[in-house]
């Protein structure tokens, strides 16, 4: 009998590593998409003063500050969800951002598009619960650090 439960209990291991791989190699390619849009089509513009970015936070109505820190957050979550190490820590990050970007959407902007960082909260819930052990190591080594241990 249990001879009959190793056997069996190997290749469905197998399959949930195989599982894993392709669920990291997914995310992987979704990060890497993410990241160029959240650098080139998002943080850019805003940084460049393009009058479409200018326009919506001026719609705002919070300053043109706002433009800015939004667009530092875009560029440092881009560039974490690219290294492998912080990329649970840059997408949770990122979810906080995408949440604000929902109900700015919904309260002030176009209620319709609030879907847009809705579905782009998700991805990064996805990959932070991905790398999840990667962001505790990472959390760990740097409060080392900090406390001198």
């Amino acid at each position: 009998m249990t001879a009959t439960h190793t056997l069996t209990a190997a290749p469905a291991a197998t399959a949930d590593v195989e599982g894993r791989r392709v669920l990291r190699k997914a995310l992987w390619g979704l990060q890497i998409l993410l990241a160029a849009f959240l650098l080139f089509a998002s943080a850019l513009p805003k940084f460049a003063g393009q009058a479409d970015a200018v326009k919506t936070f001026s719609e705002i109505g919070w300053g043109q500050w706002l433009r800015y820190v939004t667009g530092a957050v875009e560029a440092a979550g881009a560039i974490g969800l690219v290294i492998p190490r912080l990329a649970g820590l840059a997408a949770a990050g990122l979810i906080g951002l995408m949440g604000g970007a929902v109900l700015t959407q919904l309260l002030v902007l176009e209620p319709a598009w609030s879907l847009l960082p809705a579905a782009y909260a998700v991805v990064f819930a996805a990959v932070a619960w991905d790398r999840r052990a990667e962001s505790r190591q990472a959390l760990r080594s740097a409060r080392s650090r900090v406390l001198g241990r």
